[in-house]
């Protein structure tokens, strides 16, 4: 254990340590995000000038803008930033476009290029997408419409011929943080337009940081690294999100029976996320920006029932789709990579596929299916061990029609041809790009006893949230405990409860469906591993553990 944290309590500098942080500074700085000193000047982005310069080019000129976001909950909380802005300044000449998932697919497309260009739009600002769009810029351009590209995704060799992009993994940036996602990108642009004349358009001096709700939905939602300014975008947009007065959020909190003030990133990850995405996979993404800019709560109510019903048709449909798909990879002989797909699969939700097969069978795998116009689009999910964007752009020119994404996850798009080879193809070329895997050896950051459980412990832990990718929930492993009961709960009883002799502590794993779980039983001695957390299912409080992995002692 490092002196330099000699500070702090024993169970705090060993999370701290597993963290890599071994001196005092840096455990301040870590465990006390603060927004001053990690929310950066904007105008340290490659290529803010240029664009907020063009920005209030159109506005002083009264230019129809179009704001053309991505379908899920990175684009349209974007989206909903930027027509804040141009609300909050009494600027009326604009429009917002979400493609729709399954007909447009991701990106940039002519077709809605056309349709903004013929209301009159001279200015398009993409949110979340446009970074690979190169020949659909062209388009827009040769229509005389300036493109501003705001995104987060890998550039590829060739950047579109943009007015201006502004995306920090492009060369030439070098903004301390690459890896804000695509509503904070956008947020990062509303606040360098307000620096520049936020007082004469009468805007209170930090209006934007009321925009943080949405910035904190889409930094959780979409899984960037919680390090750095993340880190603090997530902290301050969790704290505006509890006091939020935006109906379209509280219409949906209320629906789902949460409490505003009570809200933590799980509670996006699970319960909020998937609803405004449900949109996208299931209807008109629209309607999830139409819920999230609603100025009424009627408006609101109306939309907020609609996800919610959409959301529960949508975990049907994947349900059966990854039972189709599992039934089908069960008779095969499996490969490094796992493409798989459907003609009758709605490409909206092929990703919720791949994320749940990469689970079953620890590989990188890519779901298709067919669009409404009979294009084959799929998702693809990443074990670990490859970038699929790097997986993607190594097979033979032609394959794919279209690639994009990050290390962990993309999009594609291929010909009914290829289709059938693309596996061949992928492994072909995974062993020259595939990186060497994580250890699968389950990380514990401490052993601890049940005793061990209790609410100071949990002040301690509760210092290193939001938790997320680049800084999971701290692990613990709990040694030689009994167990008085194993029951499971739930309408279908899919979820397990566990009790122990020794404490009135519970811990809990939701679908909880593997064999060796159905055999615990009252009397049983176990190792467990878990993580802590707070359970306050109708308004109650109290401290639990969620399993993460129980092993039964001969």
């Amino acid at each position: 254990m490092s002196s330099d944290l000699s500070g702090y309590p024993e169970l705090v500098q060993t999370l701290l340590s597993k963290r890599g942080i071994t001196n005092s500074a840096d455990a301040e700085h870590f465990l006390y995000p603060d927004f001053d000193r990690d929310v950066h000047d904007p105008f340290g982005i490659l290529n803010m000038g240029k664009a907020v310069d063009r920005i209030l080019r159109a506005i002083d000129a009264n230019e129809r803008i179009a704001i053309f976001a991505d379908y899920d909950c990175d684009g349209i909380p974007g989206a909903v930033i930027f027509s804040d802005f141009l609300k909050k300044i009494n600027y009326k000449n604009f429009e917002v476009y979400i493609p729709h998932r399954n007909s447009e697919g991701y990106g940039l497309n002519t077709k809605a290029i056309d349709a903004l260009a013929s209301h009159g739009a001279t200015l398009l600002i993409t949110i979340d997408s446009g970074i690979t769009d190169v020949a659909e810029v062209a388009h827009a351009n040769s229509l005389g419409v300036d493109v501003i590209i705001t995104d987060h995704h890998i550039p590829q060799d060739v950047l579109p011929r943009a007015h201006s992009i502004i995306n920090s993994k492009q060369a030439g940036d070098v903004y301390h943080d690459n890896m804000l996602c695509g509503a904070a990108v956008v947020w990062k642009l509303v606040s360098s337009l307000l620096m520049r004349r936020g007082e004469s358009w009468g805007v209170q001096k930090g209006w934007e940081k009321w925009l943080l709700d949405m910035v904190g939905l889409s930094t959780i939602a979409d899984m960037v690294p919680l390090k750095n300014e993340n880190r603090a975008l997530a902290q301050y947009g969790l704290m505006v999100m509890r006091k939020s007065r935006r109906p379209g959020l509280l219409a949906l909190i209320a629906k789902m029976d949460m409490v505003q003030a009570n809200i933590v990133e799980d509670d996006i990850g699970f319960m909020i996320g998937p609803r405004i995405n449900a949109a996208s996979r299931m209807g008109e993404p629209m309607d999830a920006f139409r819920l999230l800019s609603a100025e009424t709560r009627e408006e609101a109510e109306e939309y907020a029932d609609k996800l919610v019903h959409l959301n529960d048709a949508r975990k049907g449909l994947v349900a059966s789709m990854v039972k189709e798909a599992r039934k089908h990879l069960d008779t095969r002989e499996l490969r490094e990579i796992i493409v798989i797909g459907n003609q009758l699969w709605k490409p909206g939700l092929v990703g919720l596929v791949a994320a749940n097969l990469v689970e079953a069978y620890s590989r990188t795998v890519f779901v298709w299916g067919r669009t409404e116009d009979g294009a084959i689009k799929g998702s693809c999910r990443s074990d670990g061990s490859v970038s699929v964007v790097n997986l993607m752009t190594s097979v033979c020119e032609g394959v794919f029609d279209g690639i994009g994404g990050h290390e962990e996850a993309g999009g594609f798009s291929v010909s009914s041809d290829a289709i059938h080879t693309l596996e061949d193809e992928l492994v072909k070329v995974y062993q020259v790009v595939r990186k060497e895997k994580e250890t699968v050896e389950l990380s514990v950051d401490t052993t601890l006893t049940l005793s061990d459980v209790n609410w100071m412990n949990w002040r301690h832990v509760e210092k290193f949230a939001p938790f997320g990718i680049g800084n999971p929930k701290p692990v613990f492993l709990f040694e030689n405990i009994k167990l008085a009961e194993a029951r499971y709960f739930g309408k279908e009883k899919t979820h397990l409860e566990l009790s122990f002799d020794s404490s009135s502590v519970k811990a809990i794993l939701f679908f909880a469906g593997d064999e060796k779980y159905k055999s615990l039983t009252a009397g049983d001695l176990i190792d467990m591993v878990a993580t802590m957390e707070v359970n306050t299912f109708r308004n109650k409080r109290e401290l639990r553990l969620r399993i993460v992995n129980v092993t039964k002692k001969s």
